[in-house]
């Protein structure tokens, strides 16, 4: 009997020049690169059109910030 263990991708598993919203092409540094410029999500969407497609990036662009967030609050 074989032992599958379940693979759960992180943060760090993604490149930094993938593409999270197809229909704007925005990527995964720029979305960061925003962020530590001080903008939250509805400022991203609205400055790279992010979001406002066909709402297929939502989730993992909010769980992409969710993280950044608790990972800049730990730092302090």
């Amino acid at each position: 009997m074989s032992c599958n263990k379940a693979y759960i991708k992180t943060q760090k598993d993604f490149p930094e020049d993938e593409v999270m919203c197809h229909c704007s092409g925005t990527g995964r540094a720029y979305i960061r690169s925003l962020f530590e410029q001080g903008m939250g999500v509805e400022a991203i969407s609205r400055w790279t059109g992010a979001q406002s497609g066909c709402g297929g990036c939502e989730w993992d662009i909010a769980d992409f910030l969710k993280n950044l967030s608790e990972q800049k609050n730990t730092r302090f």
